[in-house]
């Protein structure tokens, strides 16, 4: 059986002498696939315009119009063809001529008249060196696409399972997990309207926001913790219930604080989540809990996150009131400024209360009433 020709390398002869051109394409036409150019102007018009451009190129120096020296230039210019290794014919032989030829990026240097075992010899070697290179860049990228294949799955499977965990959260106090699902979009787009406030710029950076945005769905996990008798009472807690109702923020706290004592190290999403959860509850003047913090001593994180969950608690449904309207909500989230919110959040959650509705609508729990 007849074993099948192997792909030949492409070497491209560039040199304005048609005795050069034959006596080069005739030592290499056995061995390689050999294109030629009598000129720089037509060289480079065939690698700009080839869809598979050649392995080596072999390039005279010294030519009218375009020198080798010109050609070289504008062929590392383009990322297509910058990795195609270079090697100058040249009866140009003085130390300079050579220093400024590899200074330009030229792989070698192969002085006239030509030798033929020393040309082969060379081109053998330029092609292995890039038959090589090759091999680690393909190598390389593969790496690289399957690296973020795996990344993408994982940040995934993490999705997921901190939207279960918090979903679960949610069932045991709210009718559906929508809840979380509009407030991780109302910190999102309260962050993007803050993100180039002078007091809120360095903070709210582009990774920070997208932490922001997969941290704010743990911010209740804590209530797991709390009986059902209290998380699900449909009038008032007494004093002694609404304290132990308060313990949800920091049983929140602490189930992150096992999560990132089992990992071994600290992980921006859990520790964003961790402030969010501890300290959604605080207000403004300090009048919150768990610790009383006031004003800028609640972490920004936790700020964002409670105008986003006390918009959603006053527009929805709960065992233990009737949503309000729209009109009397941001009516109560304006008599809040500085008291109960950041007066900076608040202007401007008044600015894009629009965008609030709309997530509000596109989340809403009205299929789950019929």
């Amino acid at each position: 059986m007849q074993e099948k020709k192997s792909h030949k390398q492409t070497i491209l002869v560039v040199d304005d002498t048609p005795d050069n051109l034959f006596l080069v394409s005739n030592l290499l036409k056995d061995l390689y696939s050999v294109k030629v150019a009598n000129s720089g102007e037509k060289a480079l018009k065939y690698l700009f315009e080839t869809n598979i451009p050649p392995d080596l190129i072999l390039l005279d120096i010294m030519m009218p119009v375009l020198s080798g020296y010109d050609v070289l230039k504008k062929i590392k210019e383009n990322p297509q063809l910058s990795s195609i290794p270079i090697v100058f014919l040249t009866a140009k032989s003085s130390v300079e001529d050579e220093k400024m030829g590899l200074e330009l990026g030229a792989s070698d240097y192969i002085t006239k008249p030509i030798s033929p075992p020393i040309l082969l010899a060379r081109v053998k070697t330029q092609l292995e060196n890039k038959a090589a290179a090759d091999f680690l860049k393909d190598h390389n990228d593969f790496l690289e696409k399957e690296i973020q294949k795996r990344t993408q799955e994982i940040v995934a499977i993490q999705d997921v399972t901190i939207f279960a965990m918090a979903s679960l959260a949610e069932t045991r106090d709210n009718e559906t997990g929508n809840h979380i699902r509009r407030t991780r979009n109302y910190v999102k787009v309260l962050a993007l309207k803050l993100q180039n406030h002078p007091k809120f710029k360095e903070y709210l950076t582009d990774d920070m926001i997208n932490t922001l945005y997969k941290s704010a769905p743990l911010h209740d996990i804590g209530k797991i913790g709390i009986p059902d008798h209290i998380l699900l009472k449909p009038g008032k807690l007494t004093p002694e219930e609404f304290e132990i109702m308060k313990t949800h923020t920091t049983l929140g706290k602490e189930a992150i604080e096992h999560a990132e004592n089992q990992l071994g190290f600290e992980v921006d999403f859990l520790k964003t989540a961790k402030e969010i959860a501890y300290s959604h509850q605080e207000k403004y003047d300090g009048s919150g809990y768990p610790l009383g913090l006031k004003g800028d001593e609640i972490p920004i994180s936790a700020r964002l996150m409670t105008v986003a969950d006390v918009y959603d608690a006053l527009i929805s449904r709960r065992v233990y009131k009737e949503s309000f309207d729209l009109d009397v909500t941001i009516k109560i989230m304006k008599e809040g400024r500085g008291t109960h919110f950041d007066p900076d959040m608040i202007d401007a959650f008044l600015e894009i209360k629009d965008e609030f509705e709309n997530i509000a609508e596109s989340f809403n729990d009205k299929h789950n009433e019929e």
